[in-house]
């Protein structure tokens, strides 16, 4: 331990503009991609002035997340890929028409996210894109991203429950060889916040449908792998759960293990029964904290609480770089307003140690930034009493106060 936290964010990300898509593009698609891109609209007002260049400017990203005292980040996709509706991790699987022209967009985005790391090897782990419409494709690209040193892994989609032309949901014994080659790669899936939402439709309620349901979609894919059996098959796959808070996790596991220890005891919960099939060995939390880590971005006291009743070696920080609603540029606030009384060991494993450990980061390299601009553990440790003037100012320019 040093004097300054070395710090590395589980929970970013970034992505190209479309010109740079275009020349990571397979040469087949490229006249379909220039009409589509004829007809985009960009949404998104983060992604349409100056903090748009915060996703693929080696020169600005970086300079922002060192001043902010970030030296290392794992990067999740961001903007839009070719031919995608909308933003990458709110767009829906792919339907049939729509399935290979989605497919060589994130194949794009992969191979751009290779050199984007490539850049600043030492701090960044880029999550490559697969799809689950397919499993030889899955596992082809699977296979792709442990190649070309995506150590960050990838990031598995959450299938919206209106997603009806999907075949094969990731509880399906039919996935088994993409977990497998997972666990023997020491490839990390990734699952992220937000996501698997079904379309509201274009109802008044709808943006408040979404934001009261979010956080049951999103944790989906954990409930459907954890009892499906995955991790009881699968012992050293490392599956890792980015912005979503923490909070949520220990009523869940409780009422779990209360509902696994019932069957395995009884084979059944009040008038259902239950077969030899659905008997798990251990309980959720046991799995928990066997295959699973949780990136909390930028966490709230709730979440803090449930870090540590559930042991702190299972969670790495984030801050979320480059969203609106990220820590950056005030992580330093951040951290003083929650973690002014932790202990040094404790801040230096949650800050960077453990994510250094599930995405295979050279900390011994780091160190050196992370001297020159990471926070004091003096500074760190001394109270937040008053919030930064003018934030939102700062927020675009992306510099603190």
């Amino acid at each position: 331990m040093g004097d300054h936290y070395p710090i590395i964010s589980a929970d970013t990300h970034a992505g190209g503009s479309h010109a740079q898509y275009r020349e990571y593009l397979d040469p087949q698609y490229l006249d379909d991609f220039d009409a589509w891109r004829s007809r985009y609209k960009n949404p998104f007002k983060d992604l349409g002035d100056d903090r748009r260049l915060r996703n693929w400017d080696n020169d600005m990203r970086s300079r922002q997340q060192l001043e902010d005292g970030v030296v290392g980040e794992v990067i999740f996709p961001n903007t839009v890929p070719p031919f995608f509706p909308s933003f990458v991790l709110f767009a829906p699987p792919p339907k049939p028409d729509e399935y290979e022209h989605r497919l060589a967009g994130i194949r794009a985005h992969n191979r751009w996210l290779v050199d984007f790391c490539a850049a600043f090897p030492t701090q960044r782990a880029g999550i490559g894109q697969i799809f689950v419409n397919d499993l030889d494709d899955a596992l082809a690209d699977a296979k792709w991203i442990a190649e070309h040193g995506l150590r960050g892994g990838l990031l598995l989609p959450n299938i919206p429950p209106d997603a009806t032309w999907i075949e094969h949901q990731i509880y399906d014994p039919y996935w088994e060889p993409l977990w497998a080659f997972c666990e023997d790669a020491d490839l990390p899936v990734n699952i992220h916040g937000g996501t698997g939402v079904p379309d509201f439709g274009n109802v008044p309620s709808a943006p408040l449908l979404f934001i009261g349901e979010f956080a049951f979609h999103q944790q989906r894919p954990f409930l459907h792998v954890l009892l499906s059996g995955v991790f009881e098959r699968h012992p050293r796959l490392r599956f890792v759960m980015a912005e979503m808070g923490a909070a949520w996790l220990p009523p869940l596991l409780s009422r779990l293990d209360q509902s696994i220890i019932r069957i395995r005891e009884t084979g059944a919960t009040g008038e259902l029964k239950y077969g030899p099939e659905s008997i798990l060995p251990l309980t959720a939390t046991e799995y928990f904290r066997r295959n699973c880590w949780v990136a909390a971005s930028q966490p709230k006291a709730p979440d803090v609480e449930a870090i540590l009743q559930l042991g702190l070696e299972r969670f790495m920080w984030g801050s979320d770089y480059p969203h609106d609603e990220g820590t950056a540029p005030f992580t330093r606030e951040h951290l003083r307003q929650l973690f002014h009384v932790w202990p040094q060991a404790d801040l230096d494993s949650f800050l960077g140690g453990t994510a250094a450990k599930v995405y295979d980061f050279d900390l011994a390299a780091l160190e050196p930034l992370g001297e020159q601009w990471g926070p004091t553990v003096t500074e760190t440790q001394r109270p937040l009493l008053e919030l930064p003037e003018n934030p939102n100012e700062a927020l675009v320019r992306g510099t603190g106060g």
